[in-house]
């Protein structure tokens, strides 16, 4: 891949305040606490780590005079517009068809995959919009990453914002801190969309390192947590995909990538801004490096953030923000 660079921002300063979230997984209630957070930290950087697409969509089936049919219940007007925004709040879609036209995406896969796609992207280009209003009065630059969840298309839609701005295979300019992005992870039971094998997420960010001219003020936001950190404990699933519980207990096991561990040990950059691992809000050191995941909670509407504060080369302060 070519090597892209962006002078975003030159150094105003010895002070670089940044907000990093991630997996917000289409959550409007979040993406707002997000943008209001960095304005009430007067944050340099806004930073999303990856996994922005929503988990579900949902049928609503449109009966004609003013009724609605949803989970098997039905409801006027007035109902369906809570139900719509009850289904939001959690981060999901919803997609309002009749009978007709729910047979045929029951009947075909692909219709379903459609409505996926048209929820998201407009989901993702309302928040640029969100955006724009928001920061308006500020300079704040806000970078999105895809996660392993979110498909390859919704770059396009970040490159149609006037304020959110892609990072992955680029190198972008932070005052000074050089930040490298990659949103693949290691194969999970779930066959999403953007998984590699070790050997080759080795390779990958290999090459994305050799981008950075200076470990010593480097960022990686990597979606993948390092292996066997505080940042990768997840319940550990039996055959079935259900968690393993013994003595009443819900057994934990490390699932971070052993290449993403194996590359920051190897090259030692400054900071690691992770995620993918929602129940492991944590920061821990591999060397010199310091690496975190501020969690998530999507489905509640709650925020995880890492306010970071970096000065003079060295990390000055950290601390996870939730709300």
């Amino acid at each position: 891949m070519g090597l892209f660079k962006r002078k975003e921002q030159e150094p105003s300063g010895d002070l670089v305040k940044i907000l990093y979230t991630t997996d917000i997984h289409g959550s409007d209630v979040i993406f707002k606490k997000f943008l209001n957070a960095g304005k009430i930290y007067k944050v340099d950087f806004l930073i999303i780590g990856g996994d922005i697409a929503g988990k579900s969509l949902t049928p609503i089936i449109e009966l004609g005079e003013g009724k609605y049919e949803v989970d098997g219940s039905t409801v006027g007007r007035e109902g369906l517009q809570e139900i719509m925004n009850e289904i939001r709040k959690q981060g999901n879609y919803y997609v309002i068809v009749d009978r007709k036209e729910l047979e045929a995406m029951r009947e075909d896969k692909r219709k379903v995959d459609e409505a996926f796609k048209t929820a998201m992207v407009e989901v993702v280009r309302n928040w640029g919009r969100i955006a724009e209003e928001k920061l308006k009065d500020t300079n704040i630059p806000l970078y999105v990453n895809l996660g392993n969840d979110d498909p390859l298309y919704l770059f396009d839609v970040i490159d149609e914002s006037k304020i959110m701005r892609r990072c992955e295979d680029m190198v972008v300019n932070l005052s000074g801190y050089e930040m490298i992005s990659f949103g693949y992870v290691n194969p999970t039971p779930w066959n999403t969309p953007r998984e590699m094998k070790e050997e080759e997420i080795y390779a990958r960010l290999k090459e994305e390192a050799k981008k950075v001219s200076s470990m010593e003020k480097a960022i990686f936001n990597v979606h993948a947590p390092p292996y066997n950190t505080n940042l990768d404990n997840a319940p550990m699933l039996d055959s079935n995909l259900k968690p393993v519980i013994k003595g009443g207990e819900i057994v934990m096991t490390h699932v971070g990538s052993q290449s993403v561990r194996r590359v920051i040990e190897e090259e030692q950059p400054l900071l690691g801004i992770h995620g993918h691992i929602h129940e492991s809000r944590g920061f821990d050191k591999l060397g010199r490096t310091l690496v975190l995941n501020p969690g998530s909670e999507h489905n509640e509407g709650i925020l995880h953030a890492a306010y970071i504060v970096l000065e003079k080369g060295k990390i000055k302060a950290h601390q996870f923000i939730i709300g």
